[in-house]
């Protein structure tokens, strides 16, 4: 076993290095920031304020859940333990110029977040249960011309179904059950079934339910940790100033100048954006599925609110675990494991034991917050492969692994998820290259006659009416 998972390790270390997806992922961001010139800068206000205050549009139609519930499912999804172990591994690791890249990947990632939601509502479907369904695993199919459309939808879905046991089941549900008993003396194996019971009870009732849950924890869930987070800059805000100046500095010159300033640096890239992209998961396709589900007037204006989550959570979530790690200053004790990183600096920086139990919880809620997110990624993929009676199967056996993934020791597990991960991020980039003219022209259309989203559905269908629909 300990050589398969040294195989494994190696695999993923390829596909997630300097010479695949990192720079296949950046270049795609950055590309499709060009083509749609700069639009996760020039309307996040509007997209803002589209995405968390107007939930309620009468004309909405076209999906199951509101564009806010869509919003919380994918964030449910990316706010997980990659917010705080895979932030406090970056810095770990990088230094802390690696929180520099993961800003940058999360800036680019919103153009590709954009375009993939753009596409999965504008290329979604109906199943034969009346649900709707999109994601890569449809308008990879549905706008590529061929039969090489057709293959990477496949190889889309089929990634996405073993990643959502991966780094969506099994390793969520062991991160809970370590903190639970590592933090309250929780039993493992109570934890797993307990758990187990929960997440069955929300996801077989598919992505309705799921949608009312995520809408109702994952909001709360992540004001409470930024909140904490925000109390411990406050106290130590004489330390910000050069937090930052060692942040942009070190972006640049690595954590390690001494053993050789270019490996250093790309050492601080390479954990930047790999944690980055892990953390946000803009480009891999996966946000996409959630937000075909919701109900909205256009897909300009899901993309827009879809968008905003990878702000929410790199620009935000991510920021603020970063910049507590490095103002108290834990971020640089030697020997200590990134697993327990993020939780020291919340002891450091809280009354008592308060930060301790707050890190715990919040692993305990954004990894149970991961399984349900990507419960239903699966469960689309599910359907796209073997039809709409595979759903509800997928969703027993989704409950079954979260009790195994919680009470076994995973192991290779984790090299197995970031390679199903990876892998399922190529076929949605090259989908995304070759429909990015359809993308732009089609949003450029759209914010021309309707620059602060404010249109309704009769002034939508008139502007649009002369629009080539067809890419």
């Amino acid at each position: 076993m300990e050589e398969i998972t040294k195989t494994l390790e190696k695999i993923a270390s390829f596909i997630w290095g300097p010479f695949l997806l990192i720079p296949l992922l950046l270049l795609t961001g950055l590309w499709l920031t060009i083509k749609l010139r700069g639009i996760q800068f020039r309307t996040l206000g509007s997209a803002m304020r589209l995405a968390l205050w107007e939930r309620k549009d009468a004309e909405a139609e076209g999906g199951d859940i509101s564009q806010f519930q869509a919003l919380t499912t994918a964030l449910a999804a990316t706010v997980g333990v990659g917010n705080i172990v895979g932030v406090a591994t970056a810095i770990s690791v990088g230094g802390p110029g690696a929180l520099f890249w993961m800003w940058v990947t999360g800036l680019v990632g919103m153009a590709s977040k954009y375009s993939e939601a753009f596409l999965a509502v504008r290329f979604r479907t109906v199943d034969a249960k009346g649900e709707a369904s999109g994601g890569p695993q449809y308008y990879l199919k549905k706008a590529l011309p061929g039969q090489w459309g057709v293959a990477l939808s496949v190889i889309f879905a089929v990634f996405a179904v073993l990643a959502s046991f991966g780094i969506g089941n099994m390793t969520q549900g062991n991160a809970v059950a370590a903190n639970l008993h590592d933090a309250f003396g929780v039993n493992i194996q109570i934890a797993g079934v307990v758990m187990a019971i929960l997440v069955a009870l929300v996801i077989i009732g598919g992505i309705k339910w799921i949608g009312n849950v995520t809408a109702a924890f994952v909001p709360i869930m992540i004001v409470l940790y930024v909140l904490a987070s925000l109390y411990i800059l406050a106290v130590n805000v004489v330390d910000i100033p050069a937090a930052l100046a060692l942040i942009f500095t070190q972006a640049f010159t690595g954590k390690a100048a001494a053993s050789g300033l270019l490996a250093s640096l790309l050492i601080a890239i390479q954990m930047g954006v790999a944690r980055g992209i892990f953390s946000n998961e803009s480009g891999m396709g996966s946000a996409a599925i959630a937000a075909a589900a919701a109900k909205t007037t256009h897909p300009v204006r899901q993309g827009l609110v879809s968008m905003t989550q990878t702000f929410i959570d790199t620009i935000i979530v991510v920021s603020c675990t970063g910049l507590v790690i490095i103002t108290t200053g834990v971020w640089n004790e030697a020997d200590v494991s990134p697993a327990v990183l993020t939780s020291m600096a919340f002891s450091h920086g809280l009354p008592g034991n308060w930060g301790g139990y707050i890190v715990a919880i919040g692993v305990v809620l954004f990894a149970f917050s991961t399984i349900l997110g990507w419960s239903y990624y699966g469960d689309r993929c599910i359907e796209r492969l073997f039809g709409a009676g595979s759903t509800l199967p997928y969703r027993i056996i989704f409950s079954i692994i979260v009790y195994v993934g919680a009470t076994i020791p995973l192991g290779a597990v984790w090299a197995f998820a970031d390679i199903m991960n990876g892998l399922m991020a190529l076929p949605n980039l090259i989908g995304l290259l070759v429909l990015s003219g359809l993308i732009a022209r089609e949003t450029a259309h759209y914010l021309k006659h309707d620059p602060k989203l404010r249109a309704n559905k009769a002034e939508v269908d008139a502007f649009m009416a002369d629009q080539v629909r067809e890419p």
